[in-house]
């Protein structure tokens, strides 16, 4: 981290205002260089002329934020330029000549970040994630992320078992000091209640990583019921063929929705029913694949046709399922439809009627499955592995505590694999304990 790094921070191509940042120990060499003048005041923009050896680059603001007091915890400085092409090019042709700057490696700054204590791993993937979000709840749950929730949780928890592990390895390696009786039969309590947390952790419905990616709802049933013209209705474009033959859906359409501030992958797939075409039985494997693997069903049932329901429709009918009856425009459904307790709501998509309640109930379901309370939720299968090791060792450690060196062992590796979410992984943190708390060689 010897060179100073220089890239635009804010989003590439024409814009009323660009901004370069600059971090390094040669940052504030290169802003005096530019401006000709001696260092701003530390975090106040000053506006400033920058120029190189032919002459002046642009008229903006420069702003300064000197070690450790910055996003990286180096020297920092912001340019705060006219967004144009030509201007952005003649600034990165003068600061390449400047020695000891190069162009920053994408996510370098916050990997300066990180390795300067400023950020831990997920707060990082956070901001990452805060620069992609694309829906409100995807803010909310980057948002936390990003000012240290899940961090703080996880960094809590290696706490425990830090302190669990100091006291077993106080026993295990000064037998001869006075220290307090039956200290590794107190760790076990501990250890229990630890695992029982990170159970309720991950047993969440994996609803971070989906809030991540996207909700997945398919649109399933027979054909010709309507289920191309929901999506096009849904997505307010015409995203899928619409035709009265049958079979016209083989493969699998998506589109990408934001319901209520939720992120939805919309799946449209193949109608329903047994056939000789090859190509159709193969669409109808994947949309039976796409139903299991999503978070809710959009069956569409033929209001003409009621009550009857074919029995590959019906198969589908779970708990993570909404029930249509399109159609309903040709006939009126009776009131209080329902199918195996599961209400049936009325909708023609040719005329909208019904379209605006479908919408709240889907919103409502959507909601209810990922509404962001309680502890941040794991955002990343990265999380979700470490966290599962980390329950694996907690597991072996509880099965059989009565050997202390191979019970020691499991919570290091326990430790470990916590430390590897948030990027914190200390060996000196076992011997700080075992010295705070137990005073060794007083």
């Amino acid at each position: 981290m010897s060179a100073t790094i220089y890239a635009l921070s804010s989003a590439p191509g024409r814009a009323g205002v660009a901004v370069v940042r600059l971090s390094g120990p040669q940052a504030g060499a290169a802003l005096m260089a530019l401006t000709g003048r001696e260092l701003p005041p530390a975090r106040l923009a000053r506006r400033a002329v920058l120029r190189n050896e032919a002459g002046p680059i642009d008229d903006g603001l420069v702003l300064w934020f000197p070690s450790p007091a910055s996003f990286t915890g180096e020297d920092v400085a912001e340019l705060h330029l006219h967004g144009g092409r030509a201007v952005l090019a003649a600034l990165f042709a003068t600061l390449s000549r400047q020695p000891g700057l190069r162009l920053a490696e994408p996510g370098e700054f916050s990997r300066r970040a990180f390795e300067h204590g400023k950020l831990d791993l997920t707060e990082a993937e956070g901001i990452a994630d805060l620069i992609n979000a694309e829906t409100e709840a995807q803010r909310r749950q980057s948002l936390r992320q990003m000012q240290g929730e899940l961090g703080r949780l996880y960094e809590g928890w290696r706490q425990v078992l830090l302190r669990a592990l100091a006291h077993l390895e106080a026993d295990i390696d000064f037998p001869e000091e006075d220290l307090p009786a039956g200290v590794a039969a107190k760790v076990t309590p501990a250890v229990q209640n630890l695992r029982a947390e990170i159970a309720r952790h991950l047993a969440d419905n994996r609803r971070g990583e989906r809030l991540r990616d996207g909700v997945g709802v398919v649109i399933l049933g027979a054909p010709n019921v309507g289920k191309s013209s929901l999506l096009n209705a849904l997505a307010r474009r015409e995203a899928a063929i619409v035709s009265d033959l049958a079979g016209t859906t083989r493969d699998i359409i998506e589109v990408q929705l934001d319901l209520g501030g939720f992120p939805v992958v919309l799946a449209d797939t193949a109608g329903l029913r047994e056939s000789a075409d090859r190509i159709e039985s193969e669409g109808v494997r994947r949309a039976l694949a796409r139903a299991e693997a999503a978070d809710l069903k959009l069956i569409v049932l033929d209001a003409t046709t009621w009550p009857e329901v074919p029995e590959a429709t019906r198969a589908l009918i779970d708990q993570d399922c909404l029930l249509l009856a399109n159609k309903t425009d040709q006939r009126g459904l009776p009131d209080g439809a329902a199918i195996d307790g599961h209400k049936v709501l009325p909708l023609s998509v040719s005329s909208g009627e019904g379209l605006e309640n479908l919408l709240r109930a889907l919103e409502q379901a959507v909601a209810s499955r990922f509404e962001l309370t309680g502890n941040a939720a794991l955002t990343r299968a990265r999380h979700r592995e470490a966290l599962e090791h980390c329950a694996a060792s907690l597991d072996r450690f509880l099965a059989d505590p009565s050997d202390a060196e191979l019970a020691a062992e499991d919570l290091r590796l326990a430790a470990r694999a916590l430390g590897r979410i948030t990027g914190r992984i200390e060996v000196e943190d076992i011997l700080d304990v075992v010295f705070r708390d137990f005073c060794i060689g007083k």
